[in-house]
This record gives structure tokens, sequence and C-alpha cells, in this order.
């Protein structure tokens, strides 16, 4: 497997042209509604949006991300962009991190530093990891595939593949989002090297066989079941548009920055546990850090792209099919769904269930301590 070192270098050219296009923009009217009732808050996005322009520095931001270990792999056919730091400890635990929408690798730069390095925030030595965070196809650095048919499944053959590649014989895994479907993914197709995984998501089109006669649905899983068709039919509108007309919401978001701030703030602030300010989970400069890697790359339209193959590939188990690694799943209260233990247990063996004290979707910005915390307890079984 080919490997080459890779640095994020974006033209002041595309700066200046990003600057641009945030000055010029051309506003929507506003409705007469509640704030944040029918979307994005016209009056915060206006605001957002002349910070970018005006005062957000990108290079400052280019600089940070730069002094990540980052590289560029070429698994199996596929160009891999991923960030890959070394443990401070005895024997460092490999793990393999996987994003989702609307992150990037971006949203794990605070975790990786606690659990590579625990002894430099008080922690123990033995506890450090070797992680090893890719960017999705079709996410920020990662080229979109060449070919349709990559959905979760098809990504965890490729991380499979790079942690072979790196020289991991074992690893585990761990996801929110997205990259949850890809570590439950590991976990059923690569069993053989993969010990365990840590999810703090259960993705939405996980569904096991119910075996009515022998092992009726609980009413606590009634109860989500629910609960998840009332999110979606209020809240989902977005994941249905992604999985059925990416490319036509593409055009619009790749060509207005002010429209991708609109789509991806909102829902930084509607699934975070900031009870509706989103600036007490996080700062201007680290959601347009994260903003800034999918204009300046353009891949809102390929990232979309990966809930269309997840929805002609969805997480389906058969009567009786199980998943061999075990799980430890991280239940944050603010999170999009909330599914029981007894869900999860038709599927996986959940070896450690925490129901965490506070945090949302995007765990690893928002409470990357509790999160660590969890993670190291749950993989020390495997060292």
């Amino acid at each position: 497997m080919h490997i080459e070192p890779f640095q994020i270098s974006v033209s002041d050219v595309e700066i200046d042209d990003l600057r641009r296009r945030l000055r010029e923009t051309r506003w929507a009217s506003m409705t007469p509604s509640e704030p944040w009732q029918q979307g994005t808050e016209p009056t915060w996005l206006r605001e957002w949006v002349t910070y970018w322009a005006e005062s957000f520095d990108w290079r400052a931001a280019e600089r940070g991300l730069n002094q990540q270990p980052q590289f560029m792999a070429d698994v199996n056919g596929q160009r891999v962009h991923f960030v890959h730091r070394r443990g401070v400890g005895p024997r460092p635990y490999p793990v393999v991190i996987t994003h989702g929408w609307p992150g990037s690798f971006f949203e794990f730069h605070a975790l990786a530093d606690l659990l590579c390095d625990p002894a430099a925030f008080g922690g123990d030595p033995s506890d450090a990891f070797d992680v090893i965070i890719p960017s999705l196809p079709g996410f920020g650095f990662s080229p979109a595939p060449a070919t349709p048919g990559t959905s979760a499944f098809q990504v965890a053959d490729l991380w499979a593949s790079l942690m072979k590649g790196l020289g991991y014989e074992r690893f585990g895994a761990q996801g929110g989002d997205l990259g949850a479907g890809v570590s439950i993914g590991l976990a059923l197709r690569h069993s053989q090297v993969v010990d365990g995984v840590h999810l703090n998501f259960l993705p939405s089109s996980y569904e096991p066989t119910v075996d009515a006669p022998n092992s009726p649905v609980t009413p606590a899983e009634q109860n989500y079941l629910r609960e998840k068709a009332e999110w979606a039919a209020i809240e989902g509108g977005y994941a249905h548009m992604h999985g059925t007309r990416p490319q036509t919401l593409a055009a619009s978001l790749n060509d207005s920055p002010a429209g991708l701030a609109a789509w991806i703030g909102e829902k930084f602030r509607a699934w975070s546990d900031c009870d509706g300010v989103i600036e007490r989970k996080f700062s201007k400069d680290e959601l347009l850090t994260n903003l800034s890697l999918y204009w300046y790359t353009q891949s809102i339209g390929s990232a979309i792209q990966m809930y269309w193959e997840n929805r002609l590939q969805p997480m389906r188990f058969a009567a009786g099919q199980r998943v061999t690694p075990p799980v430890g799943f991280a239940h944050f209260p603010k999170e999009i769904n909330h599914p029981p233990r007894e869900w999860l247990e038709r599927v996986f063996d959940v070896a450690q269930w925490t129901d965490m004290p506070r945090g949302g979707h995007f765990a690893a910005m928002e409470e990357p301590e509790v999160l660590t915390a969890d993670i190291r307890r749950f993989f020390r079984r495997f060292r």
C-alpha cells in the first residue's frame, strides 16, 4: 500500500473567492415565524457569514490542522486521507475512528490528544492509543469513489485494508453518525481482526429481524421506534433529501457558502447539548474550520452521496444474525435517537453500556473528556 505525507494548502485565490461570495450573499426574505422554527435563524446566519468573511483566519486554522500527522494512502484503488497519531505509552492500542456528516476528521482533534497521550492530561500512560482517523471517501481530502456502490460496508472493507497496510494485525473501531455504520461494518465483515467496537450512535437504518413469538418487541423498544419515526417526520427532511436527490442539493450547497453554513450550522445547533445556543458548545472558529473543509475541497456533494449508498444498502440483520466482536455503547442524553439496550442486544454483544451525564451528537467535540474515559474503559479488555 503506497502512503505519502500530506499537508493542506489552500490557495490565496480560493480564500479571496470565498470572501467575495460571502460578502455578495443574496439574502432570503425573513418569514413570520419563531426563531429557528422553520430552519436556520437568519439573524444568526448573517452574523456567522460576516465573521467567516471578515474575521475568520483560515491560515491559522490550516496551520493547526497541519500540526496533525496527515497522510494519503492508495487503498485498493481508492485514495484515502487520514491522520495517524502514535500513542505515548508502553503499548499503545490501535483504534480507527470514523467521523460522519456534517463532521470531518477535524472533529477528533481534542479526542486524539487525550487518547494518544493520557499522561499529559493526568492519565495512565498504559491507556495510550495509536489513533487512525480517515476521511470518508468523498469527504474533505479523500476523493469520491470512481464508481457507485460505496456504502458503510465498503468503507469498512477499505478501513480493514488500511489498518493492515499500516501494520496492525488487530485493532478496535469507534464511531458516531455515519462512522457508527462503518464501525459496525468492520465488526460484521472483519471480525477476525476487529477486537471490539465502541459506538456513540446507532444508525437509523439498523433493523434486527424480530422473532415476535419468542422475543416480542418490548415497551421500551416500541417507544423508541415511535420516537424515531416522529423525529424523522419533523427533523429528517435533510436525510431524505441526501438519500434521494443528493445531486440536486449539491448544486446549491457547492455554489453558496452562506447556504452551506445554513445547512450545516443548523445541525450543530439542533443535535448538540447546547440548549439552543450553539456558541455554548462550538466556537465560531471551530464551526468555520469544519465548514471551510467542505467548502475548499468542494466535497459537500460527494459527502451527502453516502446517504444514497447507505439507503440502497441498509443495516438490516437476518433472523439469528449476530455481530460477534463486543460492543460498547455511550448513550448521550441529547443524541438524536435513544435506542434501549435490548434493541442493540438483538444483534450485538453489548459488553459496556454507559448513560452519559451530558452531551449530544457531536460527542468528540462537545465532551471529549467523558467520551475518552468511556473509550479507555471499553478497550482495556483487549490490551
